[in-house]
């Protein structure tokens, strides 16, 4: 057994308080929220059954997905009339530059703040 497998690998819980297991060896009946949502249901508040770990190659940091009894899991809400205008309202707030009050077709970047057209004024003047 390799280190990176036994340190991943605690299915009593004892080590890190919930049972462990190594990316992608997770027994049958739970699955991380991805994979209920792919599957049409959500964790309904149910608490945490296990976690998934792997560490990385070049930092050795570990990461961790949590897993949910698929047995618990509720199937997702639908979308109603307002949810879909809430939806659809912070859609058009996260593509308005708040420069130039533009609706764009991509989402503004949180990093500049602004549109491409008004981080880049030299280009506009050409």
């Amino acid at each position: 057994m390799t280190t990176a497998y036994a340190e991943c690998y605690d299915p009593s819980g004892v080590r890190y308080g919930v049972p462990t297991y190594p990316w992608r060896m997770a027994p049958e009946g739970l699955a991380t929220r991805r994979q209920l949502r792919a599957a049409g249901l959500r964790p309904g508040g149910q608490t945490i059954a296990g976690q998934l770990m792997r560490l990385t190659r070049r930092t050795g940091q570990r990461r961790i997905a949590y897993l949910y009894r698929v047995e618990l899991a509720k199937p997702v809400r639908p979308m109603t009339l307002a949810k879909w205008a809430a939806f659809d309202a912070a859609m058009i707030a996260r593509r308005t530059c708040p420069s130039c009050r533009i609706e764009r077709w991509y989402c503004i970047p949180t990093a500049r703040g602004t549109c491409n057209d008004c981080a880049t004024p030299h280009a506009q003047a050409s």
